[in-house]
């Protein structure tokens, strides 16, 4: 990353924070269905319905999509854009529960897991580096016997592209596990897009680093620097939760997620521990190059004053002597000799010399 290009870009930018905050208006009943601002409506719907030696995969409307559960196989459902009809419809079929799907639709929530009594309902959070800004999105998973239904807000694409390759190709246990390991598979791919993120934003913090100390270093590295704590602290904020939210699903002892899946589930979680020691690294990190550009800036602030401290001292007595010989007196001695003039400049002359040569002895020049 060039200094230059980041001057350029955040020379008039203000700084972005983040401050999305579910809207809910007091009074409202439980379970009220109301779209966010913005939000994508209508829906698209993508089923994806396989087992050991099928597979489908195509667009489906709403009234397909409530028929897709088969037995023997896994539906996934994957739903682009919060349409309150949609969900509306899908709970009503599969049973979901009215503040779950209240969670899912005022937006944004802190990511969290959820049991219910035939299905669990999951809150991550999809981070992705658009245009050199962090774009946050809630994804809310619902899953049960057979059956998988994942909410995006927007259709923008996703993080689950592997997801879907691996049921396309058959890898691993994909096609042979039920839809509690899909879940485990969406849950893991959100996880595993926090590591391009963090790396991304250590090559940052280290090129503000490098930059801070450089005699360049204006407001624009300042903004810079700012921002990439924000970025951070909305990582954290992502990845904190998750964690937690892992722990809960491998201490579950209902039937809906199976005791290999669980096995499956540890490694996630240590995934997420490692995202979140390496955001709080950075975060510390974060605060060291705010300092370490501070701490420069000072250093120049104080080696300007210390140039003008100098030139300030260095014309002090040469106002003195000036003022002196500026005085209408009739009796001064110099004040009809014929060198006198020569002499003033001289006596300046000499004073400033021997400033300048004291103040280079000192170290001071």
């Amino acid at each position: 990353m060039k200094p230059g290009k980041r001057r350029d870009r955040h020379a008039h930018a203000p700084l972005r924070v983040w401050k999305r905050r579910p809207r809910i208006r007091p009074g409202t009943h439980p379970g009220t269905l109301i779209p966010p601002e913005g939000a994508q409506a209508p829906a698209r719907l993508t089923l994806i319905r396989f087992s050991r030696d099928s597979l489908e995969e195509r667009s489906v409307s709403i009234d397909e999509a409530v028929d897709a559960v088969v037995p023997g196989k896994v539906a996934w459902i994957d739903v682009e854009g919060l349409d309150a009809r949609v969900l509306t419809r899908l709970g009503e079929r599969f049973g979901l529960h009215p503040l779950a799907l209240e969670d899912a639709m005022n937006v944004p929530q802190r990511p969290k897991a959820e049991r219910y009594e035939k299905h669990y309902f999951l809150i991550l959070h999809m981070l992705r580096m658009v245009h050199g800004e962090l774009t946050d999105e809630q994804i809310s998973v619902f899953f049960g016997e057979g059956w998988v239904i994942t909410l995006q807000e927007r259709i923008e694409g996703d993080t689950f592209d592997a997801v879907r390759a691996a049921i396309r190709h058959g890898r691993g246990r994909t096609r042979e596990a039920g839809a509690d390991y899909l879940a485990y598979l969406l849950l893991d791919s959100v996880v595993d897009a926090y590591f391009p993120l963090v790396e991304l934003l250590s090559e940052r913090t280290g090129d503000l680093e490098q930059e801070a100390v450089t005699a360049t270093a204006s407001t624009a590295c300042l903004i810079e620097i700012q921002q990439t704590r924000h970025d951070l602290l909305a990582l954290r904020r992502a990845v904190w939760p998750v964690r937690e939210e892992i722990g809960a699903l491998i201490r579950d002892e209902s039937g809906l997620i199976a005791a290999e899946t669980r096995l499956f589930l540890r490694d996630a979680y240590d995934h997420a521990v490692q995202a979140l020691e390496l955001v709080e690294s950075l975060r510390e990190t974060g605060t060291s190059v705010m300092e370490v550009y501070l701490s420069a800036q000072n250093q120049r602030l104080n080696e300007v004053m210390k140039v003008l401290t100098v030139m300030a001292t260095l014309f002090i007595p040469l106002t003195f002597i000036a003022s002196i010989y500026g005085m209408n007196f009739e009796s001064m001695p110099e004040l009809h000799w014929r060198f006198g003039y020569a002499w003033a400049l001289g006596l300046m002359a000499a004073t400033a010399g021997g400033l300048i040569l004291f103040f280079r002895r000192k170290g001071w020049w």
